[in-house]
């Protein structure tokens, strides 16, 4: 991991650095259209584009966030950067729980599925692995319980 990898990862438990990574994702966003996908958070953490239909518009939205690998399927946590409220995409995936990411410039349809009971843990120990501060945002989040998703791809 890079020193600026390593550096991001320290300073995400601190609820500035969450307010301000809220203010860069309209150019997280921008970026990772530009560049398909390629480029996304800065390339610092694993991370994908995910694209949900909105739940009450019907219209395609894209979401930069970060991912772990878990055999062929993708795994991300709604935590909003540790706001009370759960984000849109997740409650998205809800509604309809057929989406698209780009990873790497790869543009793969997934379906999605809640993680629940001892496969959550799993997979929350995994997400803890790659960004500890996701503890932090639990902490913050007012005991909400942050959803945990499994992106498996619906294409060979």
């Amino acid at each position: 991991m890079s020193t600026l990898g390593s550096l991001t990862r320290r300073l995400g438990r601190h609820r500035w650095f969450g307010a301000a990574m809220r203010l860069l994702v309209p150019a997280d966003r921008l970026v990772g259209r530009l560049t398909r996908g390629r480029v996304v958070a800065l390339g610092l953490v694993p991370s994908l584009i995910i694209t949900t239909t909105g739940r009450r518009s019907g219209k395609p939205r894209s979401n930069p966030l970060l991912y772990v690998p878990d055999g062929t399927s993708y795994v991300v946590i709604g935590s909003n950067w540790g706001q009370t409220h759960q984000p849109a995409w997740s409650l998205n995936l809800l509604a309809n729980p057929e989406a698209e990411v780009d990873v790497g410039g790869r543009r793969i349809p997934v379906r999605a599925e809640l993680a629940t009971g001892p496969e959550r843990d799993r997979l929350w120990q995994l997400l803890l692995d790659e960004w500890p501060a996701y503890q932090a945002y639990v902490e913050r989040s007012g005991g909400r319980q942050i959803r945990i998703f499994r992106l498996t791809p619906t294409t060979p």
